[in-house]
C-alpha cells in the first residue's frame, strides 16, 4: 500500500520505467557499440585510448616517429643552448675531471637543453630506454610534449619501420663541446641525438645551435646530409681534439706522410660533419677523424649512425664496431671515415694510440 494515500497507477508505472530505460541508452549505448565494433573488427592500433604516444599494442616502437622527434629534440635543446650563451651567464660549474686530467665543466646550458631533450622523447617514448650526459632531476620535470607530426623531408625519404621497444636505447648529448661552449667558440657547439636497435646506430642527428643547421641520418632509410668525396692519401685532413693535437700530430705524419694537415678541433659532432658535404662557412673540412682516449658514447653515437647510414665507418683504432649498449664509454679510441678504405686506415695506425702517449 502507497504511504499517505498515494496510488500508483500501471501508466505511471510504465511511463517511469520508459524514461528509465531511456537514460541508460544514452549513458551506455556508445560503449556498447565500441565493444561490440572491437569484438567483431578488431580495434585498430593507432586508435586505442589506453596506448602512449609512440608506442604500440604490440610493445613496438616506429623508427620514422623516432626520428622525427629526435630531430625535434636536438633543436629544442639547441635553443635553450643558444639562449643561454646569448644571455652570457653560464652558471659555469666543474663536474670533475677527464681521465687525463682536465678539468670537466657543465653550465646551465648543459641542464636545460638536457632537461628539454631528455622529457621530449621520454614523454613521446615512455618504454625506451634513454641515456642521458646530464643527470636528470624528478622535480625539473619538464611538461613538453610531440603533436606526432613528422617532417615532410624526412616523410617523403623514410618509410615507417617497427621494432620491438625493449630493443631500443635513445642517447642524448644535450651540448656537445661545452668547453669551447664557455669560451664562446660557438662554431663547435652541436646537440645530438642517437637511436641504436640491439647496441647498433641507426638513426642519429646533429644539430649546430648557433648556425640553425641539422644533419640528420637512418641506416637503411635516407639522409638529409651527403658526403664528402674529396680525399687525398699524399694530403690528408685529420682532425682531431684540441687537447690531443700536438701529441697526434707526429705520429699522425710519420703515418700518413709530411704533408698531413692536423686540424684541432673541439665536439665530437663537429669532427664528424668536417667529414660531410655541411652547408656552413665556419664548418672545417676534414677526411678523417682520430681520437685517441676514451671517449664517452653520447659523443659519438649520433655521428657513428649519420657515417654509418652514409657508407661511411666508426670504429675502434684497432677496427672494432663500437656497441652502443651496456657502459656508457667507448675505451678504444675512434677513426672516422667516409668514401676512403677503413681497412687500409686501420692497418696504418695499429699503434697510434699508444705512441700518441709517448709524444711530450
Amino acid at each position: 500500500m502507497a504511504p499517505m494515500g498515494i496510488r500508483l497507477s500501471p501508466l505511471g508505472v510504465a511511463v517511469f520505467c520508459l524514461l528509465g530505460l531511456g537514460v541508460l541508452y544514452h549513458l551506455y549505448s556508445g560503449f556498447l557499440a565500441g565493444r561490440l565494433a572491437f569484438f567483431v573488427l578488431g580495434e585498430q592500433a593507432g586508435d586505442s585510448p589506453d596506448l602512449a604516444p609512440g608506442s604500440s599494442p604490440e610493445g613496438s616502437v616506429d623508427l620514422r616517429e623516432l626520428l622525427a622527434v629526435s630531430v625535434l629534440a636536438a633543436v629544442k635543446g639547441g635553443e635553450e643552448v643558444k639562449r643561454v650563451r646569448e644571455s652570457n651567464v653560464l652558471n659555469e660549474q666543474a663536474k670533475g675531471k677527464t681521465r687525463e686530467g682536465a678539468e670537466e665543466k657543465m653550465t646551465i646550458g648543459d641542464v636545460l637543453s638536457n632537461r628539454k631533450m631528455f622529457y621530449l622523447l621520454k614523454n613521446a617514448f615512455p618504454s625506451v630506454q634513454i641515456n642521458t650526459e646530464e643527470h636528470v632531476d624528478a622535480p625539473d620535470k619538464d611538461a613538453v610534449f610531440w603533436d606526432r607530426s613528422i617532417p615532410e623531408d624526412i616523410k617523403k625519404k623514410i618509410q615507417p619501420k617497427m621494432v620491438p621497444a625493449e630493443s631500443v636505447t635513445v642517447w642524448i648529448d644535450p651540448l656537445d663541446a661545452t668547453q669551447e661552449y664557455t669560451e664562446d667558440l660557438r662554431q663547435y657547439v652541436t646537440t645530438m641525438v642517437c637511436v641504436a636497435v640491439n647496441g647498433e646506430p641507426v638513426i642519429g642527428v646533429i644539430h649546430k645551435p648557433f648556425s640553425a643547421y641539422t644533419a640528420w641520418a637512418m641506416v637503411d632509410g635516407g639522409s638529409n646530409v651527403k658526403a664528402r668525396s674529396s680525399y687525398n692519401e699524399r694530403t690528408p685532413r685529420i682532425i682531431v681534439s684540441r687537447s690531443h693535437a700536438g701529441k697526434v700530430e707526429q705520429v699522425a705524419q710519420q703515418t700518413f706522410g709530411n704533408k698531413t694537415v692536423i686540424i684541432p678541433a673541439g665536439g665530437a659532432g663537429y669532427k664528424v660533419l668536417a667529414l660531410l658535404d655541411v652547408p656552413d662557412k665556419k664548418q672545417e673540412k676534414a677526411d678523417v677523424y682520430i681520437h685517441v682516449t676514451y671517449i664517452k658514447k653520447w659523443d659519438i653515437c649520433a655521428g657513428n649512425a649519420v657515417l654509418k647510414a652514409l657508407g661511411g665507418h666508426m670504429t675502434t683504432l684497432t677496427g672494432e664496431e663500437i656497441s652502443y649498449t651496456g657502459s656508457d664509454g667507448n675505451e678504444g679510441g675512434l677513426l672516422a671515415s667516409i668514401d676512403v678504405n677503413h681497412q687500409e686506415l686501420i692497418n696504418k695506425l695499429p699503434d697510434l694510440e699508444k705512441a700518441s702517449h709517448k709524444q711530450t
